[in-house]
This record gives structure tokens, sequence and C-alpha cells, in this order.
């Protein structure tokens, strides 16, 4: 077996246009079209990859019940500052990285993790 490339991620929430409009408004991604399935979803256009929103009903835990180093998922951007600027301007909080890595930390409505980064650096084995 030889495992080439993420296709997708999913991440679970609760309140589907709550998050759809995080998702869409404030990053801005598009939607796809989606399979027909026995629960409440959408999915989103990542280039190769997809990013799929899975609806539960079971409450998630708050966000501010999770650890600092929680799961996640990174998305690339393309400019740091415009980034922290359009967050700023929607009150939506972030907080940066460390390392002087260009990255910024934001919560969606439903408190999962999501970075945003300015580069993709190397991984090293």
């Amino acid at each position: 077996m030889k495992v080439s490339r993420l296709l997708h991620t999913a991440i679970l929430v609760n309140d589907l246009e709550r998050a759809k409009n995080f998702y869409e408004n404030v990053l801005g991604l598009t939607e796809k079209q989606r399979h027909s399935f026995d629960f409440n979803g959408v999915w989103y256009n990542l280039g190769e990859c997809e990013l799929h929103l899975m609806v539960v009903t079971d409450p998630l835990p708050p966000s501010e019940q999770r650890p600092r180093r929680d799961f996640h998922v990174a998305f690339l951007i393309d400019d740091y500052e415009a980034t922290k600027a359009h967050l700023s301007k929607l009150a939506i909080p972030y907080r940066e990285g460390r390392h002087d890595l260009p990255q910024l930390f934001v919560r969606d409505p439903d408190g999962n993790m999501i970075e945003l980064q300015q580069q993709v650096l190397p991984c090293k084995p």
C-alpha cells in the first residue's frame, strides 16, 4: 500500500448555516456538489483536496474547554497581513503563531481550530 495524498478532511459542526457562513463568508471557500447521505453537510473545493462539514446532533465541546494544541486544519493563505486585517474587521478573534511562522489560528463557530498560514514549510523526516 502507498498513500499518495490527502483527499479530504472532515470537520464536525452542529449548525450548518452558521458554519457555512464562516467557511464561505469569512474564509471565502466555494461549495461544491455533495453526494446524498443520511446526514446533513456541505463540501468545499480546495484544489486537489476537499473540506467536508458534517452535521452532528451531539453537542461539541466549547472552544474554551479544548486544549490550545487542538486538532486543526491548516489552509494556505496568500497575504498574512491582509488576512489579519480581514479577521479584525469581522471581529473574528485570532492568535498568531510562534517561532516566526506567518500563521494565524482561529476557531470556527463550533470551536474547530483553523490554521491560516502564508507559506508551506517543507516537512523534514
